[in-house]
């Protein structure tokens, strides 16, 4: 009984903590014209017999962040301009009817088992051949229909900069084995990042590969072209892919190529290049074999995107040895944003962490099997800051 009073005084606490950054900070925050905060009420409902609900994380700065545990979304992210001006960065909509019933099906969501593409559907482990669904063309694309993104996740609020997501995948969810337990942290911390951990263990073999699947517009979320922002990435190779966007399963250098962000450059510079490569995903769809030190396990620089307008910087660092840079080639304006905007061609760009696209298929790619007895962890980082233009 002591410990249940203590608990519960615990969660109260955190409850007037919230309460009261959200008071501070709201009479001082300065916030774009449009923004506006989610109301839970259109959050709060049960969906397969499981309790979804809105959850704010703010820090000391401002910065806030409102996410799901359906998909475990993240719905907003409000990040300060060089004028001190907050606007909302992600894609993604207000309520959870908006999310049910929209194309875009990955808006904010944590993808898995397996984010981005599987050849056929199928592959191979241990000697057994595993059918997956085909959700993409000839594919199977972030886990398929029934994926992470589409699970409603147990939450708990562990403090106003913290939630604890956690799930478990039965064996044979959308064609993959072994019980799998999955536990992510979000936080939102004092130096503008927006952390996210991964974690996993399964009962038997299996392949495995998380990511978030934000899309983001630094000038705010249904706003101008994203083709102006400028970007870096940290790798000399990428992997190039067939018409179906499938790895050939080698790596080939950037140099002289539209993928070359070694240095800063606005994405939409080289859109218009007739390489094979632009071709196949109709722009930037494809996965960067990052730079990584020898023996590494603490995240490491992987890019910055800059939007020169409003000075908003976004540095990315993971632990993870890919990123599949995303130009939103796909966007076609069916979806309606937070603000009444719609999102059109090439509005928002992803930045996925990841292991390789088909890496089940592909042995000369980082092994993405989880055995029993073995714990997955990952770490990506989401770094806000101002561009210094002096």
């Amino acid at each position: 009984m002591k410990k249940i009073k203590t608990l519960i005084r615990l969660h109260v606490l955190v409850l007037l903590a919230l309460g009261m950054v959200h008071c501070n900070q709201s009479s001082n925050i300065q916030y774009a014209e449009g923004v506006k905060h989610p109301d839970p009420k259109e959050f709060n409902t049960v969906l397969n017999r499981k309790e979804v609900k809105l959850f704010t994380l703010v820090n000391e700065n401002g910065m806030r962040t409102d996410i799901t545990n359906y998909g475990g979304r993240i719905v907003t992210l409000l990040v300060p301009d060089k004028n001190g001006v907050f606007d909302d960065v992600v894609t993604g909509f207000h309520s959870l009817d908006e999310y049910l019933n929209s194309s875009g099906l990955y808006f904010g969501a944590l993808i898995g088992r397996y984010a981005n593409r599987i050849a056929n559907g199928r592959f191979i482990l241990e000697g057994t051949e595993y059918d997956l669904d085909t959700n993409n063309g000839p594919n199977h694309l972030h886990g398929g229909p029934g994926g992470f993104h589409n699970v409603v996740w147990d939450a708990e609020q562990i403090d106003p900069q913290t939630l604890k997501l956690t799930y478990l995948s039965p064996d044979m969810e959308e064609g993959y084995p072994g019980d799998l337990k999955v536990t992510v942290h979000y936080t939102l911390t004092h130096n503008n990042e927006l952390k996210i951990d991964y974690h996993a263990v399964t009962d038997k073999v299996t392949v495995l590969n998380l990511t978030n699947h934000a899309f983001f517009n630094l000038a705010g979320e249904g706003n101008k072209t994203i083709n102006d922002h400028e970007l870096k990435i940290s790798a000399v190779y990428y992997t190039p892919v067939d018409e179906n966007l499938i790895p050939k399963g080698n790596w080939e250098p950037v140099t002289g190529t539209p993928f070359d962000f070694t240095y800063c450059t606005p994405i939409g510079e080289r859109l218009d290049s007739d390489h094979e490569q632009m071709q196949f995903g109709k722009g930037y769809d494809h996965n960067f074999v990052l730079n990584k030190s020898k023996g590494a396990t603490d995240p490491e620089f992987a890019a910055f995107v800059v939007e020169p307008t409003s000075g908003r910087k976004m540095e990315v660092f993971t632990t993870e040895p890919g990123l599949q840079f995303y130009g939103g080639n796909f966007l076609d304006g069916t979806n309606t944003g937070k603000r009444g905007e719609s999102y059109e061609h090439r509005t928002s760009f992803c930045l996925e962490t990841q292991h390789f696209p088909d890496s089940p298929n592909q042995p000369s790619f980082p092994s993405t099997v989880l055995r029993p007895g073995e714990e997955y962890r990952s770490t990506t980082i989401y770094r806000f800051s101002i561009e210094d233009s002096n």
